[in-house]
């Protein structure tokens, strides 16, 4: 393309050159993309409203309860010292993003981000069936206000209301439980100050998928713009194949009575049809653009039309700029491979990390203020600790005791007599650590405490032990 046919990419599709909001009206999708699309969608929607409510042994499939620092993953209990394991899923994630990109461009975008399908597979459809299709509603805005752009108008600002309302509930019950958020559902006017902060919420989802829509993907999400880094020649996007769309004589209408193979005439007959099916309102015969989500909505378009006017489909398809030119290419690129050894090596190290994980965190804390004590006939030095004591597992350890591992001396806890620790519980208390004076060098010490229950050694932690000072 010459700088003069590149115009579009001097701005966004949404925005005009006043700066204005480009209402876009896409058409309804259908074909054999789509279908698939609202498959994946569904089971993903089953996923999220299933691991809010749906319990094993009593836990949450997913809980990420900040406010507690407490976090369910599969219905297994993990806790704010696990945040290493955090931290390598998280870079876990950013790798995997990257190297999805590389491979697959913004497939994401167009079949798992919940914007993506709350906006197509949710909101969308009720538009259709409440204004209609894409000449109905252009038709209903242009209108002046009556009785049945208010009534039509209404009714879908109230149905967006309502279920925007219900997924931030959901999300709620990610966050403090589904347990709790039912019981705040059934006495409302005990936590007036949720449903506040729920109420603000909403309205945020509602803002987001009434009024600002493919924006978020245009505009606020910054997905779109790791494309231009990330994106090369050989990764597989949504793509017109410019080569059999132009062919010598570019693009034309069709006519029934001509021969369109021989006649030099590209296959793309300019129906216009992949611009009015897309959601952020691009043509994907410009090639790849920063707001192509890849919905394939194009693809299951122009499939449709070339199947109408006995084409071969695929003239939009999943490809890359150099498969259009070299159909034989390798997609497998070093790259690639580089993305995948390194991902690789990550998920092992995080299934190593998780499998080595303690059973029990313990921590034990010197009383701020507070030094030693050595009474004058006491052959013993005494440190007083407290600690903190969590059952990271699903499984009850009973008569946990403390025992000093690497020197000789006692250790008791003052605050109860057996500890009993419950799956997923904390407790906490106060222990006094003795050693014999005549074992005291001067210097401080690293004692090392283990834990047993019933005998059975299940963690060591380490605490400074200090003393009078001794001079030579």
């Amino acid at each position: 393309m010459t700088s003069s046919e590149e115009n579009f990419r001097d701005s966004i599709s949404t925005v005009n050159k006043s700066g204005g909001r480009i209402w876009v009206y896409p058409k309804m999708p259908k074909g054999f993309y789509y279908n698939r699309r609202k498959i994946v969608a569904f089971l993903l929607c089953s996923l999220l409203v299933g691991g809010a409510f749906i319990h094993i042994n009593g836990r949450q499939l997913f809980l990420f309860n900040v406010i507690d620092r407490k976090f369910h993953f599969f219905g297994q209990p993990f806790w704010a010292h696990d945040f290493h394991l955090l931290g390598v899923l998280m870079i876990i994630g950013v790798i995997f993003i990257i190297f999805f990109t590389v491979g697959f461009g913004r497939l994401f975008c167009g079949w798992i981000c919940p914007q993506t399908i709350f906006l197509e597979m949710i909101f969308r459809p009720i538009e259709y069936w409440i204004e209609g299709d894409r000449g109905a509603q252009i038709r209903l805005d242009k209108q002046s206000w009556n009785l049945q752009k208010i009534a039509k108008k209404s009714l879908k600002w109230i149905i967006f209301f309502l279920i925007s309302f219900l997924i931030s509930n959901l999300f709620l019950a990610y966050i403090i439980g589904s347990k709790v958020l039912l019981g705040y559902i059934i006495e409302p006017q005990a936590h007036l100050k949720t449903l506040f902060y729920l109420l603000i919420f909403t309205a945020v989802f509602y803002f987001i998928f009434t009024w600002f829509r493919e924006q978020v993907c245009v505009i606020a999400c910054p997905y779109g713009r790791l494309q231009g880094v990330l994106l090369d020649q050989n990764s597989v996007v949504v793509a017109y194949d410019y080569k059999r769309g132009e062919k010598e004589k570019g693009r034309a209408k069709f006519n029934k009575k001509e021969d369109r193979p021989s006649s030099g005439k590209g296959d793309c007959i300019d129906c216009k049809q992949c611009v009015n099916v897309c959601p952020t309102g691009i043509d994907i015969r410009n090639g790849t653009q920063l707001e192509c989500v890849n919905c394939t909505a194009c693809m299951d378009a122009c499939d449709q039309i070339m199947r109408a006017v006995n084409l071969p489909d695929k003239l939009i398809r999943y490809t890359s700029e150099n498969a259009i030119s070299n159909p034989k290419i390798n997609y497998w690129t070093t790259r690639l491979k580089s993305y995948t050894v390194l991902l690789a090596t990550l998920i092992i190290t995080f299934f190593v990390l998780l499998f080595y994980r303690n059973s029990i965190e313990a921590t034990f804390l010197r009383i701020p203020g507070q030094l030693y004590s050595q009474e004058e006939s006491s052959t013993t030095i005494k440190n007083v600790y407290t600690y903190k004591i969590i059952n990271k597992t699903t499984s009850a350890f009973e008569d946990l005791e403390f025992r000093l591992l690497n020197k000789q001396g006692q250790i008791y806890d003052v605050t109860q007599k057996s500890i009993y620790l419950r799956e997923s519980e904390i407790k906490d208390g106060t222990v006094f650590v003795e050693i014999e004076s005549s074992s005291w060098k001067g210097k401080t010490l690293k004692l090392k405490i283990g834990i047993f229950s019933k005998g059975d050694h299940i963690e060591t932690t380490t605490v400074k032990f200090i003393g009078p000072r001794m001079y030579k």
